[in-house]
């Protein structure tokens, strides 16, 4: 119930006019009664409490109304999810892929191969080692070179007819590049690392996406903004005191700040 309402609430915060939540019929109720800005749709749902074909269905319907997605917060992993995942990659509008669409991704065979949309991936160093392969403490020992490579493996070379694939691996000094630059955030703080915290970060890059940013500049702009909002958070707090929702009070001064 929390990833799905943070990453909305964040996209409120980050500028975003209108932002629906598509989520399970089960906690449908929950997530609208903490995320009251949005509007949301209750997906499908067996007697088991399983996601149907139909969820599918709504969820592509209900992004034609919109003009980016966000994927992953409090998704789990499953069938019908990677089914989402890869309707959300076949569609063209600009995509945020975090948390279990990760997760769900790299099941996907030839995922890179049948995106169709701008992406950008958030993930942090489990999930990225997962979708490569990799091992973790192979990644962190060359953050940049890691990401600059999966990057160019995924997109293909030359990858001037490919859609632009951005990630972010996120940890202490995020890396975000194209393949071709890379920008190394020096925002943030260790208290930003608790749960919630990313599910932000979704909700914040899909609604700089939303404002006609191409995907390597939004993610980058997204990235510093949420470690700014957790560096001012962290002074008034304190990092041990941080919490996720904390880090959505402190977006619009971080916001401002950047302007």
């Amino acid at each position: 119930i929390g990833a799905p309402a943070l990453a909305a609430n964040a996209a409120l915060r980050g500028g975003a006019g209108l932002v629906t939540v598509a989520v399970p019929r089960t906690i449908q109720l929950a997530v609208a009664a903490i995320c009251p800005c949005a509007t949301s749709v209750p997906l499908a749902c067996n007697d088991a409490d399983e996601l149907t074909s139909e969820a599918v269905r709504q969820m592509a319907a209900a992004a034609a109304a919109c003009d980016v997605l966000a994927v992953g917060p409090g998704m789990a992993v499953g069938r019908r999810q990677q089914d989402l995942v890869q309707a959300a990659l076949e569609q063209e509008k600009p995509l945020v892929l975090d948390a279990d669409a990760l997760n769900n991704l790299w099941r996907i065979a030839e995922w890179a191969a049948i995106r169709r949309c701008p992406t950008v991936l958030t993930p942090h160093p489990g999930e990225f080692a997962r979708m490569t392969g990799r091992d973790v403490k192979e990644i962190q020992a060359d953050r940049e070179g890691a990401a600059i490579a999966a990057v160019q493996e995924w997109t293909g070379r030359p990858a001037e007819n490919c859609p632009p694939l951005v990630c972010a691996l996120k940890g202490a000094g995020t890396v975000v590049t194209d393949g071709k630059r890379v920008y190394v955030n020096d925002t943030g703080n260790a208290g930003m690392a608790t749960g919630g915290s990313g599910d932000v970060l979704t909700g914040l890059a899909a609604a700089i996406l939303g404002q006609a940013l191409p995907a390597f500049e939004a993610a980058c702009l997204a990235v510093r903004c949420h470690g700014l909002a957790g560096d001012m958070a962290a002074e008034k707090l304190g990092q041990v005191s941080l919490t996720a929702a904390d880090l959505l009070d402190y977006l619009p001064a971080a916001l401002r700040k950047l302007a």
